[in-house]
Parts: C-alpha cells; structure tokens; sequence
C-alpha cells in the first residue's frame, strides 16, 4: 500500500511549490528535508530580503544544454503568476534594478507564504530527517527516512545542487537521478566570483573598489558592477559571466562603457595640460586609475602624448583581458550550472521519460538561470508544472 501519492525531497524553493500545487489538487504528499527547516536558501537569498523573481523573465535568461526545454513551464507559470501569489499574502515587495523584485520586509514572509500554502493542500513535513536510502518496486518508490520507510507511486527530487555546502547542498539529487537511468550534466559553480592568480597580484590593492563596466566572454556580454577584492574578481557583472565562462579562458572588461572610441583623443583636444591620470581618475576612480595606468606604462599631460599611445590605451581600457585562475568554488556559488540533464525530462511535466513516476525540478535540473530573481522563478515554474502533473 501507497502512504501518499507523491514525496518530495527538497523543502527549498521548488520542492514547497511543488508540495503546495499538489496538494491543492487533492494529493497527499509527503515534503522531507534533511534540515530541521524548509527554506534555508530562500532566508538568506537577497540579502535577506529574496529576490523572488525577475519581470524581465524569459527563457534565453537561462542557460541549459537544451536552451528551449525552460519554456514550456516559464510560459505557464510566469513572473506575473508568482507576484499575484505574493500580493494574495499581502507582501509587500518592490523592484530594484533590472527587473528585480525584493520584499520590502523579509524573506521569512516568502517562506512562510510556502508554508502556508503547504498546510492549504495538507502536506506532511517531515523535516530534521536525511534520507537513508531510496528504492523502487512494484510501481512504488521507497523512501526510508530515519527507520522509517514511506512509499508512494511519484518521486520528486528537488534537492538542488552542490552550491552553498554549509546549508547542506549537495549532489543527492544526482546520485538518485543516475540509479534509474538518468544522465547529469557535469555540474560546475556558478554565479561565483572569480580568483585571480599570482601575476595579477596588482590589483589586490584595490579589495573594495567597484566600477560600473561591460565584461565579456566570447558574445555573452554584461553590463553591471564589478568588485575588485583581495582574491579577485566579483560584483554582479562577475557573477553573470562566471556562468559561462570557461577555465584557462580570458574575461575581457571594458572600463568606461560609456566612452567612445576616440575620447582620449577628444580629451587632449579640450584639455592639453591635464594628466592623463586626472582624466581617467575622474572617469574611474584615483586607486583604479592608478593601478590600470601602472598596467599600460603611459604617464604624463595628454598633449605631450602621442595621438597613437592614446589611442593604444583607450583601446587597452575598454578590453581589459583577464584570465581568472579559477572561481571561489561551490562555497561561494549562489547557483550550479549543470545537473540532471534536461533530455530525459518532459519539459511540460518535468518527470523522467526512463523512470515513470520519477521527477525533477529547481536548481537539480540543468537549468540556470541569471543572477537577479531568475532561478527563483525557475523553481516556482517547474515546481508549479510538476505539482500539476503528480
């Protein structure tokens, strides 16, 4: 006998949407989590204040070895689906930059939205209990939790990826995946900042320092803030590239975005007498134009210099090459690029072609989304699909 109709394991993000959506529609369910509460990434996503969605949604945000399979279930369950849930528990949110949306209180209120619409469709938690082994028999999944064993028919595993292993993260979800039949896409941190090695050892003197830049990485490009620390590389436009970027490859940032071509030039025109370290530090800041000038090799009043040095350096500061010697790794990845990989996966239902009764949602899907609310709505759209389809 069957003690519920589905169990779902992950009470994150996708695992309590899902959990909520199916229970709504009559079923039973069980939500386990190893953790002694659901949510734990939610609490401390957005500074504390979970940056839930993104209203500038759409699938080519996401990165994925298929990169039409996100579709389906963004499309059915959109940004503006999720709001109304927000608004119908009467949180109070606001949007920040590019289309990021935060509560204005804190991401306790998102998590308790979840909890509340788990209780509506009477879902069981069990929480503070790692799962001991998963099994599959006669049309049933065994999950022993403890020395407990649960069966249902459908199996959820919504357990995310690697990334933030002091909450718990790990590649659970993986191993499961593999033992019926699925394949992974080899997983990798994402949305991580960057290390830099020995030779750039300059530029750790300016830990603290941002700059409003372009960064790019073959014909993926972001414009946003980057942060110079005393290990590398960070800030929002770091974190957006880290996830395509590839080891052993250069980064190449543009400094001033904003400038022309020929503005240097168009300096020396205005301003003969003026340095070009005053120049650029009024365009940068003194410590970034002090430590990129020391990189170039070129000082002195723009009028005593060459039309053609100033030219080189412009051109060197709006193609700023790096080459990372690596990122911070899964301890300091917001995400995980990668996972269970999308080819075995209904992109409507999210169950797995080879294991009837078997799904996969969230973060533990080859599916990525950008920084900025965008994995979020990825976890309540593939939940939302998957909790319509147990």
């Amino acid at each position: 006998m069957a003690d519920f109709d589905a169990i779902i394991l992950g009470a994150g993000a996708a695992g309590m949407m899902c959990a909520g959506v199916a229970g709504q529609r009559g079923r039973r369910v069980l939500l386990a989590d190893h953790a002694d509460a659901p949510g734990k990434k939610i609490l401390i996503s957005g500074g504390g204040r979970c940056n839930f969605t993104n209203i500038h949604t759409a699938p080519d945000r996401y990165l994925s070895t298929n990169p039409h399979f996100a579709k389906s279930a963004l499309g059915r369950y959109s940004a503006q689906d999720f709001i109304a849930l927000v608004d119908r528990h009467g949180i109070a949110w606001h949007e920040k930059t590019l289309g990021q949306l935060f509560c204005d209180g804190s991401a306790k209120q998102v998590v308790a939205m979840l909890e509340a619409e788990c209780a509506r469709g009477g879902v069981t938690m069990a929480l503070g209990q790692p799962v001991a082994d998963v099994d599959h028999g006669d049309g049933l999944y065994r999950v022993r939790l403890g020395d407990r064993e649960h069966r249902a028919p459908a199996l959820v595993l919504a357990t995310g990826g690697p990334s933030i292993p002091k909450l718990g993260a790990t590649g659970f979800a993986y191993d499961v995946a593999r033992r019926f039949g699925l394949s992974v896409v080899q997983p990798r941190p994402a949305l991580v900042p960057f290390t830099l090695g020995p030779e750039e050892a300059l530029f750790q003197s300016l830990s603290g320092v941002s700059a409003d830049v372009e960064v790019r990485w073959g014909k993926t490009r972001f414009r946003e803030a980057a942060l110079f620390t005393h290990r590398g590389l960070s800030g929002p436009a770091m974190l957006q590239i880290s996830s395509y970027w590839q080891h052993r490859t250069p980064i190449n940032v543009n400094f001033l975005p904003d400038r022309g071509a020929d503005w240097l030039l168009a300096e020396k025109r205005e301003r003969a007498r003026a340095t070009l370290r005053k120049i650029l530090a009024q365009a940068l800041s003194e410590r970034l134009a002090d430590a990129l000038l020391e990189r170039i090799g070129v000082q002195g009043e723009v009028g005593n210099l060459s039309d053609k040095m100033l030219r080189q350096a412009g051109a060197r500061l709006s193609d700023w090459p790096f080459v990372p010697s690596g990122t911070e790794g899964y301890a300091k990845a917001e995400v995980t690029v990668g996972g269970i990989a999308t080819a075995g996966l209904s992109s409507r239902t999210m169950e797995a072609a080879k294991a009837p009764g078997l799904y996969a949602i969230g973060e533990a899907v080859d599916v990525t989304g950008w920084l900025g609310g965008y994995n979020f709505q990825w976890a309540w759209a593939s939940g939302w699909a998957a909790g319509q389809a147990l």
